[in-house]
């Protein structure tokens, strides 16, 4: 099961990501593939992780190979599966996979074909992957997430982050292979009762997750969400895996 996590950014999607990935960690014989796709880089630094190479570093080494003559086409597209398991980072029962940060100028669209290619290839080899994708609708318009089985839509409690979640939907139902999808509320605070009964989706609503003192406290020391304690947060975000078939 591929499941991305999407939202506008500032929502705290890559916070869930994380909390979401020790989850995984804690659970035996289970393989899972964690996929920071933000050029950013916030769910390798939420989880405390520096990647030693990136699905940008192996578009790198690929040009350069190609224009040595090193590879050709078809050999390329024998070795590409390796090429990118070189850019895994083990933890535990996680393989965790960055898309790194292009170097030149322009848009992202070749290393976001090649982190197309890393879903469609290395995913089958997993029990499931989470994916934390970029903020916004460009990768889901762009079908780079289009292997996905289903959409995790983070929105904090602004009509805002709930009408950007919804378009991510729309666009996703169009542009990926999903089968489900699900909204989730982050960083309420009480009483949230009547800004869920105003609001009007059509999208189903997993959960609510409230404002957690530990969450901030990790996220402003920067320490890895590997090590959060059992927390509010955290025990929503669990529950809301064990709904969707995650854990």
């Amino acid at each position: 099961m591929i499941v991305a996590v999407c939202g506008k950014g500032g929502v705290g999607k890559t916070t869930i990501a994380a909390i979401a990935a020790k989850e995984f960690s804690q659970k035996e014989g289970i393989k899972a593939l964690i996929v920071d796709a933000d050029p950013a880089g916030g769910l390798c630094m939420a989880l405390g992780i520096t990647p030693e190479k990136t699905i940008n570093d192996v578009r790198e080494e690929i040009i350069r190979e190609v224009k040595a003559g090193l590879r050709d086409e078809r050999d390329l597209a024998v070795s590409i599966d390796y090429l990118l398991s070189t850019a895994i980072h083990e933890y535990k029962n996680l393989a965790i996979l960055s898309i790194g940060r292009p170097e030149d100028e322009g848009c992202y669209c070749k290393v976001n074909v090649i982190l197309k290619d890393a879903i469609e290839g290395l995913a089958g080899n997993f029990d499931l992957a989470i994916i934390d994708a970029e903020a916004g609708i460009e990768q889901v318009n762009r079908k780079v997430l289009s292997p996905i089985d289903y959409m995790l839509l983070i929105t904090d409690m602004s009509v805002k982050g709930l009408r950007v979640a919804e378009t991510i939907f729309t666009v996703g139902k169009r542009m990926t292979a999903m089968r489900g999808a699900g909204l989730v509320f982050n960083r309420a605070s009480n009483p949230i009762d009547s800004f869920l009964t105003n609001i009007q989706s059509s999208i189903q609503v997993l959960g609510v997750i409230p404002e957690d003192e530990t969450v901030k406290r990790f996220d402003e020391e920067g320490r890895s969400f590997l090590d959060i304690p059992p927390c509010p947060a955290q025990k929503v975000i669990s529950s809301i895996l064990k709904r969707i078939g995650l854990v």
